[in-house]
């Protein structure tokens, strides 16, 4: 037993160390970057697409936010389901409040059978364009954007070879319910991957049109369930990257409960599973520090039962140092996310003795239902996102069960969100 149990604190320091060099390195990037904003002879034209399906609350917020951007020459151009969708009101009627001259309101013409309702929308917007436009930045409704977020997201673009440039989202839910703490604390780690693997966040997103429409990404993204999570693996061959902007970590104070967030979940490990390029090492990594976590509890269980003194001060030491450099690692990441926000004036509350009790509970409680999520996206076939459910049969064979107009379920914001 004590054997075993001195092999699990090596296992499990060594899953910590592993991961703390990954976050560490991504802590660095944001606490030691500045805002870059576009500028001189490279501000391009560029429409600013929003996919519409459903209320947000956040909505009228991001209209508003996007619609006052320091950036000399864009427009707005909005797809909303149908006319009869809910949010197509609550649109209208921020819009006629901004007297807003550079947007255009859309309904979805003709739902594509072969792919998201956010792809048919994004289709359809770039098919509308005409040739003076050279960039398109995608946003999600629930990204309320500051007032240089276009020209930041421009400012990488100036590079040659940089054809696209995304940020990310950091969860600071108003409340710390567990459904919102356990998503906040996936959503670090997911970060954190994303960032290593290349792969763009599609609620801020810029890509150069040229190279969009020269790449085989729009013919993708008419048999996809996500435009965003391919991107990487699409350009990369072609010479081209995608850029991270660290000043584009953008807030997000969505409340989620637990199903919810088990739902929303497994959807986004549904498209990694369909698009990331690296589904091994996620399913690795995932499944790796569930069962450790789990064989660690297990044992220390047993080695109390058996009273063995050595095998409980091993595993507990190894648990124990494990979730605090988890914590330790969590707090290096949102210092360097409060160091992006700074620059906005937008500030992120800071941890006291009782909030970090509750995210050590809180990280447990994400291992099970992460580890759940995994093992459903596994083998998921028929998934469900805002009242249309899509059949599974690969990656670039996606089927629409049957279209729906948008009818209120009553879920939580968290599983209303994008895919």
């Amino acid at each position: 037993m004590t054997t075993w149990a001195i092999a699990m604190f090596w296992i499990l320091l060594g899953l910590a160390v592993g991961q703390a060099v990954l976050a560490w390195r991504f802590a660095r990037v944001l606490k030691h970057s500045s805002p870059q904003s576009a500028g001189g002879d490279f501000c391009p034209k560029t429409v600013v697409i929003l996919c519409l399906r459903g209320p947000d609350p956040f909505l009228p917020a991001c209209l508003k936010a996007v619609l006052s951007q320091d950036y000399p020459e864009y427009d707005l151009h909005i797809v909303v389901d149908s006319r009869e969708d809910p949010a197509w009101a609550i649109a209208e009627q921020t819009l006629a409040a901004l007297d807003a001259r550079n947007v255009r309101m859309r309904p979805l013409a003709a739902p594509g059978a072969t792919c998201s309702l956010k792809c048919s929308s994004l289709l359809q917007a770039i098919s509308e364009l005409d040739d003076s436009y050279e960039v398109i930045a995608l946003l999600d409704a629930d990204t309320i954007v500051h007032l240089t977020w276009l020209s930041e997201l421009m400012a990488p673009l100036a590079k040659e070879h940089v054809v696209a440039a995304t940020g990310n989202r950091w969860y600071v839910p108003n409340t710390p319910s567990w459904g919102s703490l356990v998503r906040r604390l996936w959503n670090a780690a997911a970060v954190v991957q994303m960032y290593c693997f290349r792969i763009p966040w599609g609620g801020t997103l810029a890509i150069k049109l040229e190279v969009l429409r020269r790449s085989d990404l729009l013919k993708r993204w008419g048999n996809a369930l996500c435009e965003d999570t391919m991107l990487y693996a699409v350009l990369k061959p072609m010479g081209y990257r995608v850029a991270f902007v660290p000043s584009l970590m953008m807030v997000n104070r969505e409340e989620c409960d637990l199903g919810s967030f088990y739902r929303w979940v497994r959807r986004q490990l549904l498209t990694a599973r369909l698009y990331h390029p690296a589904w091994a090492l996620v399913v690795g990594h995932g499944l790796a520090t569930g069962i450790a976590q789990s064989a660690g509890l297990v044992t220390l269980g047993a080695a109390a039962f058996l009273g063995n003194g050595q095998a409980i001060a091993w595993i507990a030491a190894g648990m124990g140092l494990y979730w605090l450099l988890m914590i330790a690692l969590l707090a290096a990441i949102e210092s360097g996310v409060r160091h992006s926000t700074k620059s906005r004036g937008e500030s992120l509350p800071g941890m006291g003795v009782a909030d970090i009790l509750r995210t050590l509970a809180a990280m447990a409680m994400t291992q099970g239902v992460y580890a759940a999520a995994l093992v459903s996206a596994m083998f998921l076939r028929i998934v469900d996102w805002r009242g249309i459910q899509y059949r599974i049969e690969r990656p670039a064979k996606i089927r629409m069960i049957e279209y729906k107009p948008y009818a209120d379920t009553s879920e939580s914001t968290c599983s209303r969100e994008s895919l």
